[in-house]
This record gives C-alpha cells, sequence and structure tokens, in this order.
C-alpha cells in the first residue's frame, strides 16, 4: 500500500531552483506581518481537532469517565459544547465556523467524518487512534496546507479493530488498519485535502481522491460547513446563526453570524459576517448542529430540534431523507458531490471559502496553489541546513508540517464546566470533588499547539515547551506567546503552578518552561536579529513564581529533594506517584530533583541577561545559582550522607 506522499500533491519538493537566493520569501514577509491570530494571515488555520469525544472538557458524567461518557458512536449524535472534530478540518481563530470533508465508500454503516480509534479499555495498548493519515505540507501563515487520508473501499472494520486488540490482552503489537486485509489489492483511495489562501480572508480548497485499486470505485465527498454550537446551553437557547444557499452556474453555501451574540469571552469586534463556500453544481443537505437526544443518551431522551446533527448520516447511510432540513437552511450544511473512481485514476473538486462575493470563484484556484505551493518551497529551502540533503530536507519539511498540522482552537472554561451552563440542569453534585475542581480560573480561549490532536488533543505542559523550541525554527512570535499563554493569568494558578494537562491540571510536569524561555529567547536573537528582553522579563517574573511554588509544594522536608508527579522521561509506574504512598509515604525522586537543579541554572542564565541591562537582577542571578548549588548537595549527600545515585546498582 506504500505511496509518495507527494505524489498528488507536489508538496514533496523540497527544493527550489538554482537561483532560489534571488527569489523573494513571500511566506517570511507573511509572517512578519503578523501580529495576533484575531486577524491576518493566521486568523484562519487547521484549528478543529483530530478529537473532542472522549476528551475530559466534553464530559459531564458523574464518574469523570471521559471515554466512556462520549464515545465515537455517540459523537455523530451530541452536539460537542467545547469544540469540534474533523478530518483535516480548518476553522477560524474561535472556531465560530468549521469546514471539513466528510466521505463515504457506499459501504460503510456511517460517512467517515472524524478519525476512528480504540479508547483505553479497547486497545492492547491505550488508546489509539486506527484510521490512516499523514501531514504532507504546512506553513506557518498556513498559506499553503496538505493532509494525505487513506480511505479504504471495503466496509471500514470497525468491530473487527476493536474485538483483534482486544484478543491480543496486552500481548504483542497492536492490531492496526492494515492487519484487518482492508488494503488487500490497493482498494484503497489516498484522498489529499489541500487549502492555500489568496489573502487572509479567502482560502482555496481542492479535494484530489486517487483509486489505487484496480476496479472502478464509488466515493462519496461532502465538503461540510457548520457553526460550532453556541447557542444552544443555557436555560434559553440564544439566537442561530444560519447557513442558506445560492445557486447559479455552481454553487454557493453562505454562512451568516452576523446577528448572533458573541460570547463575553470573545473580543467584541471580533465577528465574521458573511462567509462564501463556492463549488461545483451539487445537490446540498441542510441540518441544525444540535443533539440527537436518543441516539446520543438513549430511548426516551428527547432532542431541542427536529433535525440534528447526524442527519447527513441517516440520510446518506440509511436512506432517510427526513432527517435534513427542507428549508435550505440550518446551521450545518453540506455539498454532496458522488464520483466514481476509474482504477489508477483520480478526481479533483475545487471549492473557495472567502469573505466576499466572488464571480467565477473557481476558475483561479489552481493558480493560488501553483503560487503558495512554490512559496512553500522557497521558505523551507531557506530553513534547512546548508548542505542537507533532499531525503533530510523533506524530513525535516514533513517534520514541520506535522506540528504546524497539529495546533487547535483550544476552547476551555472550567469554571463554567463545572457548575454547567443552565441552572435547571447542573452536573452531577460528584464532579465538583473530580479533577480540575482547584482550577476553576483556567480559561483558554487560543489557538495552542497540541502534542497529537488525536492521541492527546489537549496542551500538555512540558510537551508545549519542548514544541515551542521547534516553532521557533520558522515562527518565533507563535512561539512566544504560546510559552507566555500557560504563565498568563488565565493558565497560572494562584499558588504559581502551571497546569499539566487536561485529564488533571493539578499533575506535576518536569519543570522546563524556564529553559524553553531561554531556548526560544536566544534563537529569535540570533536567527531574527532581535534580543527581546521585554518578553523575557515578563515570563521571567512569572517563573519566579512557578519556582516558589515548587519550592513550597514539592520539596515539604525543606531539604531540597523534590517528589512526586509525572517527573521522568515518561517513566511511567504501576502507582500513582501524585498520590500518598501506604502509610502517607512520599516518593522522593532523583529525576525531580534533577529537573529542579536545571530550574535553578535556567533562571540564572535569565537573571544574567537580565542584569546586563538592570543590575537589580544581578542579586537573582546569585541566588539561583545558590540554591542550585544546595540542590546538588542534597543528590550527593541526602540525609545521613546518603546519595540519590547508587554506584553499586548504578541507577
Amino acid at each position: 500500500m506504500a505511496r509518495d506522499a507527494s505524489d498528488a500533491s507536489g508538496a514533496g519538493d523540497a527544493s527550489v531552483s538554482a537561483g532560489a537566493s534571488d527569489v523573494v520569501d513571500r511566506e517570511r514577509a507573511r509572517i512578519a506581518e503578523i501580529a495576533d491570530d484575531h486577524a491576518g494571515w493566521r486568523r484562519w488555520g487547521p484549528y478543529v481537532s483530530d478529537r473532542s469525544w472522549g476528551t475530559v472538557r466534553e464530559d459531564y458524567s458523574a464518574d469523570g469517565d471521559a471515554w466512556g461518557y462520549l464515545t465515537y458512536d455517540r459523537a455523530r449524535a451530541k452536539a460537542y459544547r467545547w469544540g469540534e472534530d474533523g478530518i483535516a478540518g480548518i476553522c477560524d481563530r474561535y472556531q465560530l465556523l468549521c469546514f471539513a470533508p466528510s466521505f463515504w465508500n457506499e459501504r460503510d454503516p456511517h460517512l467517515k467524518e472524524r478519525l476512528f480509534g480504540v479508547t483505553p479499555s479497547e486497545g492492547n495498548h491505550g488508546e489509539d487512534v486506527k484510521d490512516y493519515y499523514f501531514h504532507v505540507d504546512n506553513t506557518p501563515s498556513h498559506a499553503y496546507m496538505c493532509l494525505l487520508y487513506k480511505y479504504p473501499q471495503a466496509a471500514f472494520p470497525y468491530g473487527a479493530l476493536v474485538e483483534g486488540n482486544q484478543r491480543r490482552a496486552g500481548q504483542g503489537p497492536e492490531y492496526e488498519l492494515i492487519d484487518t486485509g482492508v488494503f488487500d489489492g490497493d482498494r484503497y483511495f489516498d484522498v489529499f485535502i489541500e487549502y492555500a489562501k489568496a489573502d487572509p480572508e479567502d482560502l482555496a480548497i481542492r479535494i484530489t481522491a486517487h483509486n489505487r485499486g484496480p476496479e472502478a470505485a464509488p466515493l462519496h465527498i461532502l465538503p461540510t460547513l457548520w457553526f460550532r454550537n453556541t447557542w444552544a446551553w443555557g436555560a434559553a437557547a440564544g439566537p442561530e446563526p444560519a447557513i442558506t444557499c445560492e445557486r447559479g452556474g455552481g454553487v454557493c453555501l453562505i454562512a451568516d453570524d452576523r446577528e448572533v451574540p458573541l460570547d463575553p469571552n470573545i473580543p467584541g469586534q471580533y465577528r465574521l459576517g458573511l462567509r462564501y463556500l463556492y463549488g461545483p453544481a451539487a445537490p446540498v443537505l441542510f441540518t441544525d448542529n444540535e443533539t440527537h437526544g436518543e441516539r446520543a443518551y438513549g430511548p426516551g431522551n428527547a432532542s431541542r430540534k427536529l433535525h440534528t446533527k447526524d442527519a447527513f448520516h441517516r440520510a446518506i447511510c440509511e436512506g432517510d431523507a427526513a432527517t435534513v432540513r427542507p428549508d435550505g437552511r440550518g446551521t450545518k450544511a453540506a455539498l454532496h458531490y458522488r464520483q466514481v473512481v476509474p482504477p489508477g485514476g483520480c478526481v479533483t473538486l475545487r471549492l473557495r471559502l472567502t469573505d466576499r462575493p466572488t464571480p467565477a470563484a473557481l476558475t483561479a484556484v489552481d493558480a493560488i496553489f501553483a503560487a503558495r505551493k512554490a512559496e512553500a518551497d522557497v521558505f523551507y529551502e531557506r530553513i534547512a541546513p546548508p548542505g542537507a540533503t533532499a531525503d533530510e530536507r523533506l524530513v525535516q519539511r514533513r517534520a514541520l508540517a506535522g506540528l504546524l498540522w497539529t495546533k487547535q482552537s483550544y476552547l476551555f472554561d472550567v469554571a463554567r464546566w463545572l457548575d454547567g451552563d443552565d441552572p435547571a440542569h447542573p452536573p452531577p453534585a460528584e464532579r465538583r470533588r473530580a479533577r480540575n475542581a482547584h482550577w476553576r480560573h483556567l480559561n483558554s480561549m487560543r489557538v495552542m499547539s497540541m502534542p497529537d490532536k488525536w492521541e492527546y488533543p489537549w496542551f500538555a505542559a512540558w510537551d508545549l515547551a519542548f514544541q515551542s523550541i521547534a516553532f521557533a525554527l520558522v515562527d518565533a512570535r507563535f512561539a512566544k506567546d504560546q510559552l507566555w499563554m500557560l504563565l498568563f493569568e488565565q493558565f497560572q494558578h494562584p499558588s504559581g503552578q502551571l497546569p499539566a494537562y487536561e485529564w488533571e491540571f493539578g499533575d506535576l510536569n518536569p519543570p522546563v518552561h524556564a529553559w524553553a524561555v531561554w531556548r526560544v529567547y536566544n534563537m529569535d536573537r540570533i536567527r531574527n536579529g532581535h534580543a527581546d528582553r521585554e518578553w523575557l522579563e515578563r515570563c521571567f517574573h512569572k517563573l519566579l513564581i512557578n519556582f516558589a511554588s515548587w519550592v513550597n509544594k514539592v520539596d515539604r522536608d525543606g531539604n531540597n529533594v523534590f517528589e512526586g508527579g509525572f517527573l521522568g522521561l515518561d517513566n511511567i509506574t504501576v502507582f500513582d506517584r501524585s498520590e500518598p504512598g501506604p502509610g502517607g509515604a512520599v516518593l522522593e525522586q532523583s529525576d525531580a530533583t534533577g529537573w529542579m537543579g536545571m530550574f535553578c541554572l535556567n533562571l540564572m542564565r535569565i537573571a544574567l541577561e537580565l542584569a546586563r541591562g538592570n543590575p537589580v537582577y544581578e542579586g537573582m542571578a546569585s541566588k539561583f545559582l545558590q540554591h542550585y548549588v544546595y540542590v546538588a548537595h542534597a543528590m550527593k549527600q541526602m540525609d545521613q550522607g546518603a546519595p540519590l545515585f547508587d554506584s553499586a546498582d548504578g541507577f
């Protein structure tokens, strides 16, 4: 089944002509224009999650079983409260309006609208995405993006994947999609989903499906436009946005949010207004992005509205035409294209999503793509180290594409989640004593870097620190914004602790934030010729509070030996290191103590840099040198002279 992911998109061409040094780096110029994500080139991007089902933020259960509360199957019918998901989806910075394609091979029981994976109780080794998709290309401004999805022509083996993994009972490798035989005979589609921006508010879209098999095969492509449900959660539903349709040569979906009150957390001037999705002539389906009560929660549970989120699955795959709205409007709409793709052949669908009426909108699509792809080539040619081979350049480009594709609009107001939106129907009281009850201040409306938008579709403090260093290679402003974000009052706890991850914000991650701040500061200074001391100083003040929280909370005996939490290099253990052991025992960790030694040195280096412009910081530098000496001494000579390193054990 192996194919070069660049054979259709051209995005694998990592080199440019010998005259590349004379070519203007337009992508670098776009990055320089960006001030924030509210407007400009980063307003639209790949900010839709790969998975919102099974997340803590969508879990309103009494027992905190996030995976069990909202499953893959229920996700088709349950409107999301905190964020949407899809395959290669894009949205605006606050995820008011989303776009993503869905597919159907005429054999699956439902549309392929989101990626499938097994849960921790279903997988052979925990949760694991089973669909195959590849981040082919992306640029920091998201002026060009490409993702490859591999869609089987046979029925997708949902049940077989769960049963096959459970039979292995934790032994041996995972039972993967390719193990089911569904790709035998190359009977699958390579679907390339590409985006190119003509300008910050005008996106060309191209979906190309290659039939890799020996026979013609049908493929339904449903480019879908929908509003995130922001109106149905309170005691009384609010005004709704609307999507309607115009025809004339082709088809145009028109999305309008002008009459909808904004969430008070969103800046008052932020609004999308009218948006136009142009496509070739096709049937149009409408529904509402609302929960289907019975399918989401079981028989007897009423739906708020007649037409619900899962209407397109039921209309196309189950033949129930009554599920779609007959009046030509809704909060979710799809263009429905059915193609029969010849063996070894391909079909291409061109679309355009823009903020203005555009006559003959589709005629310029290929030219927009050609320009943006050529500019991406120039950008990555100049990013690559001198002397790198073509393969090394391609590896770097694909790795950065993966990083850029895993940005997500991370929306989560913990206080509102704990209390519920409707006072008449509060969440179970048990949740107030469950996870994240002490993090009511955390309120994210940010585009953030995820470890992985399916496996871990939430930020993780130390993952974000490492990712920021890679981001600094291509977009220093974004890297600095990400590091400052966790130090901002809406994230950092009043105690000074940084939030770990959604599963439990109060867990401890290794204190690598100061190291990342120092590293990104120097990368930006060296690569861009500007020392951003103002940003460094702002971060330093918040890092001082974070350091104090470690000393006060994690060194309870005051002996400079630190304890508890998820503090090693993914050193998973058979017990919860964040909880007291039998008889109140506490785990004191050499790795935790080593991290704190590094924390001291990082803060010392930052203080010395700031002291170049303000001698007041000299005292802070000497303070952290002193604290480092204390930590180093403790590692060599703990209580009664015992070191943390046992030379006999070599451990």
